[in-house]
């Protein structure tokens, strides 16, 4: 059976990727999501191929409950084996020492807050759980630099596997449907992509590109997936 947008292939080859790596890497592998608006489908993909491989969720503390939310719902309905991961300085004292660093507009601010509420705290999970793979659902047509990257890259030293890069929208929603799962909350208030509360904004009317709804069009990537140590 295939839809307009997906086919029967696309899920073949994602799991097939997804198998694979973790055949490579055995469990020394873990996927990691952001409970964004359409994240049910690399969480089911990896679920629905090898259950109860872990999950790393960086929980900034700045996010929506509606996210959390979703989080939870997700967690109960793919049986995920959640390792939530947050910074070791708190909310109140980075703001005490650095300010509201997302509100100058400087992206040498906004790229020290990104590394503090979730580059450190995501390196740190990768270590505990001994992970030298991780799987993640970063499509290729999202930003520009993902656009660059191929669907197996290395990152921070360890293999990086990208199941979904060349779906667009319509293939994942055409997959949400069929198997019935859940989309974000805030995607029924106009968001098509959302992390902080601080940083996300729903679409304005006649907007087309929806990464200009993250941080304050500062910035397209959050830190996490750049090379960069």
């Amino acid at each position: 059976m295939t839809s307009r947008y997906l086919t029967d292939d696309m899920i073949s080859d994602a799991r097939a990727m997804i198998h694979a790596a973790e055949h490579i890497h055995g469990g020394a592998i873990v996927q990691s999501t952001s409970f964004g608006i359409q994240s049910a489908v690399t969480l089911h993909l990896v679920a629905s191929t090898t259950p109860r491989m872990p999950v790393v969720f960086v929980d900034t503390g700045y996010l929506p409950p509606e996210t959390l939310a979703f989080a939870e719902a997700l967690r109960a309905r793919l049986d995920l084996d959640l390792h939530i991961a947050r910074a070791r300085m708190s909310p109140e004292e980075m703001e005490a020492r650095h300010g509201r660093l997302w509100e100058t507009g400087r992206a040498d601010d906004l790229a020290t807050y990104h590394r503090i509420r979730k580059v450190e705290p995501m390196k740190e999970a990768l270590a505990a759980l001994g992970a030298d793979a991780w799987i993640v659902g970063l499509r290729a047509g999202q930003t520009a630099h993902r656009g660059s990257l191929a669907p197996v890259t290395q990152q921070w030293g360890r293999k990086k596997y990208l199941p979904i890069l060349g779906w667009d929208d319509r293939a994942m929603m055409s997959y949400i449907n069929r198997f019935d799962l859940p989309v974000h909350p805030l995607f029924y208030e106009g968001y098509r992509t959302v992390g902080d509360w601080h940083s996300s904004r729903p679409m304005g009317e006649g907007e087309t590109d929806a990464r200009a709804t993250r941080f304050g069009g500062v910035a397209q990537e959050c830190g996490l997936h750049i090379a960069a140590e």
